[in-house]
This record gives C-alpha cells, structure tokens and sequence, in this order.
C-alpha cells in the first residue's frame, strides 16, 4: 500500500472532513439553500453566499469518471511504491471527488467502473479516503 510521506494538512474549514475520517466516515458540505452536496470544502455555498453549510454523511460508492495512471512518485509518495492511479470519482451524491483508486491492478480500471470508498490510515489518526472496486 502507498505510503504517504506528507499527510494532508487540515484547515478550518475542512477541519469536519478530515474529523470525520477519524472514524472513517465520508463527508460531504451540503447547502441549506439548495439541498445540494459540493466538493471541495468551503467557506461559502457558491449558489448562495448567505446560505448555511452542513456536512452530511456520503455513501462512500462512486464511478470512475476520469483517471490517469501515474508512472513516477508523486508529492508525498515513496518510488518503491510503483505506478499508482489518479482519477477523478464521481460520488452517488453528484459531486466529483480528486482520489485514488486502489485494490486492483493499475490496468484494470476504467472509465464507469463503480467503487466504494476505502480508507488509508494517516499516522496523526485520521484517514485517507481512497477507493477500491465495488
């Protein structure tokens, strides 16, 4: 498994996020004023910028919308780790979601192919969501 050299910092505002993958729950901001999820974490609801903010608990199951297999060590990654996929999940909420996919041969995923979240343990307590194949 990958070895994260540097893990994420939080901020204040994905301070409920990265809470959240301490019990390994994905979380999600949802507007009040629409009732809609985004992604990224934000100050601010982009449709209404006096509506509230509440983060909601996911389904943790996507599709692969996009991806690109990567053949050098990125930030914070070990080169003995070898090739690693990047892809952009499309989560059952309708947001997009920057991640890796995991648990299977960087050759076997694909555009479409449904996954589920997994968790990749940081060494200050919190998780890394990543995700494997449904």
């Amino acid at each position: 498994m990958t070895r994260l050299l540097e893990p994420p910092a939080p901020s204040e505002v994905s301070a409920p996020f990265w809470d959240a993958t301490r019990e390994q729950r994905l979380v999600l901001p949802w507007s009040t004023a629409t009732g809609q999820p985004m992604w990224y974490p934000r100050e601010v609801d982009p449709a209404d910028p006096d509506a509230a903010i509440e983060w909601r608990e996911a389904a943790g199951a996507g599709t692969v919308y996009a991806f690109s297999v990567h053949h050098r060590p990125g930030p914070g990654r070990d080169e003995a780790d070898g090739l690693y996929v990047v892809a952009l999940i499309e989560l059952a909420e309708g947001v997009r979601m920057m991640s890796n996919v995991v648990g299977c041969e960087p050759d076997d995923v694909t555009v479409g192919m449904p996954v589920r979240v997994a968790w990749h343990p940081l060494p200050d307590g919190r998780h890394l969501p990543q995700f494997t194949p449904a």
